[in-house]
């Protein structure tokens, strides 16, 4: 049984000199503890353990941004956890949208000759909009858009500070959002 001080002590030891001891001794003690954790709160005992797992594999990758006067290790690591959970149950209730069809969710739902062509239309335009962004606007944009990634993952994955990534989509949008404004006065 970890007390909090040496928990937190054991994640300084990761952050300080990625300490693998001391990993193995925080994932023995915090793992299936998380694993409960996540089936309390209505998750299947499979993807509990997964989730468990990415979890505990953030707690190695963010060890440097924990701080123990702002909370404690089991706090800090509890946390990790629920943000994971709520995006592996967001990710499971939104169907995946192919790159190339998301226009199909924006279809009108009747099947005309004139809707299609104008869907049609709106695709062939917003492809040439999202084109003429810039490559980091594009890629934030298809993780956020098309990926359905969180900012915070996105962030993650591409090594940038979240207030980069989401600068990034704000500007990428604002400049879509001003490019089909002059499309419409045209």
């Amino acid at each position: 049984m970890l007390s909090a001080d040496e928990a937190a002590t054991l994640i300084e030891a990761i952050a300080a000199r990625q300490d693998r001891a001391a990993f193995a001794a925080l994932f023995r003690h915090f793992a299936p503890r998380v694993k409960s954790f996540v089936m309390r709160g209505g998750t299947d005992p499979e993807a509990a353990q997964e989730i468990a797992q990415e979890a505990m594999i953030l707690v190695w990758r963010k060890a440097a941004s924990f701080d123990r006067a702002r909370a404690s290790a089991a706090t800090w690591i509890y946390t990790i956890a629920r943000n994971k959970r709520i995006d592996v149950a967001r990710r499971a209730n939104r169907p995946t949208i192919e790159t190339e069809d998301w226009l199909i969710a924006f279809a009108p739902a009747e099947e005309d000759a004139d809707s299609s062509v104008e869907a049609g239309e709106t695709y062939i335009k917003m492809k040439e909009l999202m084109d003429g962004l810039s490559p980091d606007h594009l890629l934030v944009i298809h993780k956020a858009f098309f990926e359905d990634k969180t900012h915070t993952a996105i962030a993650e994955e591409l090594k940038l500070p979240l207030g980069t990534v989401k600068s990034r989509i704000r500007v990428a949008l604002g400049r879509l959002r001003d490019a089909l404004e002059k499309e419409k006065g045209s």
